[in-house]
């Protein structure tokens, strides 16, 4: 029996990466990555060199087998991807189910995340939230939103700087104007941002940006939070 170990990587400030995640790369026989060119940054800094394998959406598939393999030869393997937690919107979900079939360890090294982070900075209610990932970018898109627009509970979503402001724009097609709303860019990074408002003034902000660059994290308070 083997231990893959589920290591979370900075979302942009490397002294956010904790001692006991760097020890844990260190002592692996192999490290999973999501991009091996970007995770190389991150290693050579903390100097940690060990063997890497590229481990991400496209091909979770067929590297789940490769993995399983090298836990079953009792070699122990630890996967990150490009920031934040493995399994969070990032592959990682098959290899933690596949260790457990196969009958070995999985243990979470915790850390950064974009979802914690921005709901901890957010100011709207986190008793309870609804984490949706990326939208469908097309099919499904508007229901989603909808359905986002009649929820009591605060929402969650990642967007990227192309559709962030479409997004804005389809909220206030269905939500009041004084809905809450917070929009989190370059999270620990040098041009953090935290834009915290009702909607209409946030669409009117976004709007009137010349150039939207960065991760964004976009969360819409439930339907009768007032603040």
């Amino acid at each position: 029996m083997a231990t893959l170990y589920i290591v979370a990587t900075p979302i942009g400030n490397l002294n956010d990466f904790s001692q006991r995640a760097i020890d844990t790369l260190k002592n692996v026989d192999h490290i999973g990555c999501e991009d091996t060119r970007t995770s190389s940054v991150l290693l050579q800094h903390f100097q940690i060199d060990k063997p890497t394998f590229s481990f991400h959406q496209h091909n979770e598939h067929q590297k789940v087998d490769y993995l399983m393999d090298l836990l079953n030869q009792n070699q122990t393997v630890a996967l990150i991807s490009d920031a934040g937690m493995p399994g969070i919107s990032d592959p990682g979900f098959l290899a933690v189910r596949s260790a457990y079939q196969n009958g070995h360890d999985v243990c979470p090294i915790p850390g950064p995340s974009a979802v914690t982070a921005a709901i901890a900075a957010s100011g709207l209610p986190s008793d309870r939230f609804l984490f949706e990932g990326f939208l469908p970018q097309k099919k499904g898109r508007q229901t989603k939103i909808k359905e986002i627009a009649d929820s009591d509970i605060t929402t969650i979503i990642y967007e990227s700087p192309y559709r962030v402001v479409k997004l804005l724009n389809t909220l206030a097609e269905f939500c009041e104007g004084t809905r809450w709303v917070c929009v989190a860019r370059e999270l620990t990074k040098k041009f953090e941002e935290i834009d915290r408002g009702q909607l209409s003034d946030i669409v009117e902000r976004w709007n009137s940006k010349d150039s939207i660059k960065g991760e964004f994290v976009v969360i819409i308070a439930g339907k009768t939070y007032e603040d």
